[in-house]
């Protein structure tokens, strides 16, 4: 029983530390040159680092909710460009930066309502539905910016992303704090209320999370919704990092791709350890094509070691 115990609590001390291992390791590379060393390991660079991983950490707080409930969003990308394209379009025609944010998060958020009623209403595949929304994401912000970027007017939005004092690592871009407090507040709503543990129930057996009394429909859309909010809020922060909107960016979380597990904290290491890759990468003088192909190597092993660790804990 003892040994049992010990196997146990040496996988979870394992399963909490993995992704600050994987990001120390992936640090540890680049430090390895001594070209490269001097200019990485400086406050200025990792501001940088930090900035770069905001957009894709808030799209990955929405991503988590889905695939820990057992879903998927391939519209991502999509959604991300096409409310970055809304946000500069609405303040080229004149709004306040206050409804333009607004508005933009919102639209974010009815496009995700949508995929969850197709999702949950119509009993679609969420790979086809979120497929389908991907294209048409796609194609709406192009429609929409002309087939070219959209360049918004000096405004509050742009101090989101800025980079105040970019010499030294302090004063971070609100942005980024934004980003901090959002995966606080998701970390303690997936793991400490009545939300988060249906969400876990519904990823880990939809059947018996229905029989139990869950109103899993309900909770799909929901979900799919409320993960429309955080792409719709990466979106804006994308429009205030380049200061206008783009219809062909791209963005990709800390869950098991299997569903009923995962965890805010892996998803924001994850986030964080693809800007380091990136960054790195570009010190190192890499090419873009090399820098995707190394990502797609990252992603796949770190899929595999996740079906490693599902099976194991099967055993």
């Amino acid at each position: 029983m003892g040994t049992r115990d010990s196997r146990a609590k040496f996988k979870h001390v394992l399963n909490v530390l993995g992704p600050f291992l994987g990001l120390l390791f992936v640090i540890g590379l680049f430090c390895l040159s001594e070209e490269v060393r001097p200019y990485f390991m400086t406050g200025a660079n990792f501001k940088i680092i930090l900035v770069q991983t905001v957009i894709v950490a808030i799209g990955a707080l929405g991503m988590t909710m889905i695939i820990v409930s057992g879903g998927i969003d391939l519209s991502v990308g999509s959604v991300v460009a096409l409310t970055s394209v809304v946000g500069a379009t609405l303040l080229v025609k004149g709004y306040s930066p206050g409804a333009a944010m607004a508005l933009t998060i919102l639209v974010g958020g009815g496009i995700g309502l949508l995929n969850g009623l197709a999702i949950a209403g119509l009993r679609m595949l969420p790979f086809i539905v979120t497929l389908g929304m991907m294209g048409v994401g796609r194609g709406t912000a192009k429609w929409l910016a002309g087939n070219q970027t959209v360049n918004a007017p000096e405004s509050p939005v742009n101090n989101l992303m800025a980079l105040v004092d970019p010499l030294s690592l302090f004063p971070l871009p609100p942005g980024v704090w934004i980003a901090v407090a959002l995966a606080f507040a998701m970390a303690v709503v997936m793991r400490q209320t009545v939300f988060g543990r249906y969400v876990f129930a519904i990823g880990s057996n939809e059947s018996t999370a229905r029989l139990c009394g869950i109103r899993v429909q309900f909770y799909k859309v929901l979900i799919y919704a409320l993960a429309g909010l955080f792409f719709g809020l990466a979106g804006l922060m994308q429009l205030s990092r380049l200061t206008q909107g783009d219809p062909t960016v791209a963005i990709f979380g800390g869950a098991s791709l299997n569903g009923g597990a995962g965890s805010i904290l892996g998803s924001m290491i994850g986030a964080l350890i693809m800007a380091v890759l990136r960054n790195g990468s570009n010190q190192m003088g890499w090419q873009t094509y090399m820098q995707e192909i190394i990502i797609g190597i990252v992603i796949i092993l770190a899929v595999g070691l996740d079906r490693l660790r599902q099976s194991r804990a099967a055993n």
